[in-house]
C-alpha cells in the first residue's frame, strides 16, 4: 500500500534554506540541452545532474509560478546541473524525457503533458539508474517506476468545487464546462468530479468543450451560447485563465455574473487577480491549486542522496478554496500566485 502525506502550501525563494551543501555531491555527467530545453548549470562532476520536465510555462499563471519554483530551487548555486525542457505535448516530452536519460542525468522531474503512455520511458529510465520523481500531476504508471511524486490531488480539487456548487441549492443547474487540456490529470480530476454530479444530481450540461486552458477559446466557446439563445446559470472552468475568458463574453453581452449576478463564475489555481474578482463579488469560487513543490522535492533528493529511502511514496500539496464570502486580502496575499 503507498504511502500518502501532505504538505502545506510552501513558497520558496531563490537559495531559501536549502541543505545541500551538507552533502556529499556526486554528478553522473553533464546534463546537456534538448530542443526545446534551456540549462541552469554547468558541466561541473559535483553538481547533481537533474533534468526537468514541463509544461509550457506560459499556459497560465499557474505554470509560470511552478515553472519559477523549480528554477529557483535546481540550479547551479544550490548544487545542481538542471537543464529544463518544456512541451504541452506528451510525445515532445517523452523525446525530451529520453535524451535526458541517455545524457544520464541522475534525476528526472516529471509534470507530465498526459497521464498515459510513460511507461516504456519510465522503464527505460529505471533501468539506466535515473531516478524519477513526479510532480504536479500523476501519471498512469506502476508505482515502481518512479521514486516519489509530489502532486496535488485533482480528484479533490474537483469533489470540493462541485460540493460547494451543490451547496448553492440553485433551482436549477444549467453549466457551461469550460475543460482544460483534455487527458492532462488536472483536466481529468476536473471533470470526473463534475461528470459523476451531473449523472448523480440531474444536473444539465449546457455545452462541455476544451479550450485548452486559453481565454480567447473559451471566451469563444461562451459566446457560441450566448449567441445560441441557450439558458445557462453557471460557468465551471478548469482553470482561471478560461474563466477570464469567459467573463468576457458575458460583459460583452452585459450578463451580469458573481454575488447576486445571473451567472456564478467559478475558476481553478488561485492566481491573485482571480482572487480579487472572488473577493470583490465578480466571480463566486476560485479552487486552489499549490504549484510550489520544488522545496519537497528537494527533500526527498537530500534523502536519497543520503543513502535514505523518501520518507512518502506520495506527497500530496494541502489545497483548499475561496469564495465570495470568505476570501479577504489578508488570504490572497498568503495564496495567491
Amino acid at each position: 500500500m503507498k504511502e500518502v502525506s501532505r504538505r502545506n502550501f510552501v513558497k520558496l525563494g531563490v537559495g531559501a534554506g536549502l541543505g545541500l551543501g551538507a552533502l556529499s555531491l556526486a554528478g553522473c555527467g553533464g546534463g546537456g540541452e534538448t530542443a526545446g530545453s534551456t540549462s541552469e548549470g554547468g558541466s561541473s562532476s559535483e553538481l547533481i545532474t537533474v533534468g526537468v520536465i514541463n509544461n509550457d510555462p506560459n499556459e497560465s499563471g499557474y505554470r509560470t509560478a511552478n515553472d519559477n519554483d523549480m528554477k529557483n530551487t535546481f540550479n547551479e548555486e544550490n548544487g545542481f546541473d538542471a537543464s529544463f525542457a518544456y512541451s504541452m505535448k506528451n510525445e515532445e516530452q517523452i523525446t525530451s524525457a529520453n535524451q535526458f536519460i541517455q545524457n544520464g542525468v541522475k534525476y528526472l522531474l516529471l509534470s507530465a503533458a498526459d497521464t498515459a503512455g510513460w511507461d516504456t520511458t519510465l522503464q527505460d529510465a529505471k533501468d539506466a539508474g535515473t531516478q524519477v520523481i513526479l510532480f504536479d500531476r500523476v501519471v498512469d504508471a506502476p508505482e515502481d517506476l518512479y521514486v516519489a511524486a509530489v502532486v496535488s490531488d485533482m480528484d479533490a480539487e474537483g469533489q470540493t468545487a462541485v460540493d460547494w456548487l451543490e451547496s448553492q441549492a440553485l433551482d436549477e443547474y444549467n453549466i457551461i464546462h469550460i475543460q482544460g487540456a483534455m487527458g492532462s490529470a488536472a483536466q481529468v480530476g476536473r471533470t470526473g468530479a463534475l461528470d459523476k454530479a451531473v449523472e448523480s444530481k440531474g444536473w444539465n450540461l449546457v455545452v462541455q468543450q476544451t479550450a485548452d486552458w486559453d481565454a480567447e477559446t473559451a471566451q469563444q466557446i461562451t459566446q457560441s451560447v450566448i449567441d445560441s439563445g441557450e439558458s445557462f446559470n453557471v460557468i465551471y472552468a478548469e482553470n482561471d485563465d478560461m474563466a477570464r475568458g469567459a467573463v468576457a463574453a458575458l460583459d460583452a453581452s452585459n450578463i451580469t455574473h458573481g454575488v447576486d449576478g445571473d451567472v456564478i463564475i467559478m475558476g481553478f489555481d488561485h492566481n491573485k487577480w482571480a482572487l480579487e474578482e472572488v473577493m470583490n463579488g465578480n466571480w463566486n469560487y476560485d479552487g486552489q491549486c499549490n504549484p510550489y513543490q520544488a522545496s519537497t522535492i528537494l527533500e526527498i533528493i537530500e534523502q536519497l542522496e543520503a543513502g535514505e529511502e523518501p520518507g512518502e511514496k506520495t506527497v500530496i500539496m494541502e489545497e483548499g478554496y475561496a469564495d465570495a464570502t470568505n476570501c479577504t486580502q489578508e488570504y490572497i496575499d498568503e495564496n495567491g500566485i
